[in-house]
C-alpha cells in the first residue's frame, strides 16, 4: 500500500505546551492571500484599500463564526454534551458555505446602511481571493486527514485510518486554485460586463465542483438523506443564474461608464502631446522674418543715399 502523499502530522509545532495545528496554518494563510489580492487590486475597482482593510476584519469575523455555526447546526450530537468544544476550532469544523453566507450578508449590510457603497463592486474584487484561499485551506483538511472519499487504487490515493482513499481536498484544491486564477485572468483581460458578474461566476464554478467532489466524500454533513453542500451548491448555482438574467442590461451602462473612463484618461495625453507641437512651429518662424524686413533691406538703402549726396 504506498500513498500518493505521506500520513500528516496535525501537529505544525508546540508553543509552551499548546499545540498549534496545521489546520490553522492554512486556515491564516488563506486568509492573508485574499486580503494581499483584495488590497492591491482595490484601485482597480475605484475602491478604496482603506476600506478593503475594513472589509476584510468584517468579512472574516462574521465568516468564521458563520462558518463554525453551521458546521455545528448539523453536527449537533457532536457538541451537545460539550458545549465548550463549540469555540475551539483547531481541529476543524469549519463549513465554508456557512461562511459565504455570513461574509456575504454581513458585507451587504455594512455596505447599504452604513458605507453607502455599491457592495456588488466589493463582492466582485473579493471573489478572486476567496476562492484562492479556499484552495489553500483545503491543505487544511488534508493535515487534519478529513475531508477525503471513499477507498480506491489510483495512483493518487492518500493513506487514511489505514486504507487507501480519494484525496478529494486536493481534487477542491486544485479546481478552486484554476477558477481563481481565471477569474483573474477574465479581469485582467477585460472581458468583465457588468458589476456581479465576478462573482456570480464563483457562484457557479464553485458550486459545479462542489457538486461532483461531495459525491465522493464520506464524511459529508447530511440534510436527511441528502448531502447538505450539494443542495446549497444547488441553489447557488439557480440563484447565480436568476441575478445574472435580471443584471444583464447593466452591462450596457458599465461598458458606457468604462469607456468614458478611457476617454477622460486619453484627454489630458493627447493635450500634452499636442501643445509642444504648436509651440516648435511658430516660434522658428517669426525670427527669419522679423530680420529678413530689418537690416538687408535698409542698410544697402541707406548706404546708395550717402553715395549720391557725395557725388553732388
Amino acid at each position: 500500500m504506498s500513498s500518493f502523499l505521506p500520513v500528516p502530522n496535525p501537529v505544525a509545532f508546540t508553543v509552551g505546551g499548546f499545540n498549534i495545528m496545521w489546520y490553522g496554518i492554512m486556515v491564516v494563510l488563506g486568509m492573508l492571500t485574499a486580503l494581499c489580492l483584495g488590497y492591491f487590486r482595490a484601485p482597480k475597482y475605484g475602491l478604496s484599500q482603506d476600506r478593503m482593510l475594513d472589509v476584510f476584519i468584517l468579512v472574516i469575523i462574521t465568516g468564521v463564526i458563520c462558518a463554525r455555526l453551521y458546521y455545528v447546526i448539523f453536527e449537533w450530537d457532536m457538541y451537545k454534551g460539550n458545549l465548550l468544544s463549540i469555540i475551539d476550532i483547531r481541529s476543524g469544523g469549519l463549513a465554508i458555505h456557512g461562511g459565504v453566507i455570513g461574509g456575504v450578508a454581513a458585507l451587504i449590510i455594512a455596505c447599504k446602511k452604513f458605507w453607502k457603497e455599491d457592495f456588488w463592486r466589493w463582492l466582485d474584487l473579493i471573489a478572486p481571493g476567496l476562492i484562492i484561499a479556499q484552495a489553500i485551506g483545503r491543505w487544511g483538511n488534508y493535515f487534519n486527514s478529513e475531508a477525503h472519499g471513499g477507498p480506491t487504487d489510483l495512483p493518487w490515493a492518500i493513506e487514511c485510518d489505514g486504507q487507501l482513499v480519494h484525496p478529494t481536498f486536493l481534487y477542491e484544491s486544485i479546481w478552486c486554485l484554476l477558477v481563481g486564477l481565471f477569474l483573474l485572468w477574465f479581469v485582467k483581460k477585460g472581458k468583465q460586463s457588468f458589476d456581479s458578474q465576478i462573482f456570480l461566476l464563483y457562484m457557479i464554478l464553485y458550486s459545479v465542483e462542489r457538486i461532483a467532489v461531495e459525491q465522493l466524500r464520506t464524511d459529508s454533513l447530511m440534510i436527511g438523506p441528502f448531502k447538505q453542500a450539494q443542495i446549497f451548491s444547488f441553489v447557488m448555482i439557480l440563484a447565480a443564474i436568476i441575478i445574472w438574467y435580471m443584471r444583464k442590461d447593466v452591462g450596457v451602462a458599465y461598458k458606457k461608464e468604462a469607456e468614458a473612463k478611457a476617454s477622460a484618461a486619453a484627454e489630458p495625453a493627447a493635450e500634452a502631446f499636442s501643445e509642444p507641437a504648436a509651440e516648435s512651429v511658430s516660434e522658428p518662424a517669426a525670427e527669419p522674418v522679423e530680420a529678413a524686413s530689418i537690416d538687408p533691406a535698409e542698410e544697402p538703402a541707406e548706404a546708395s543715399e550717402t553715395q549720391a549726396k557725395e557725388e553732388d
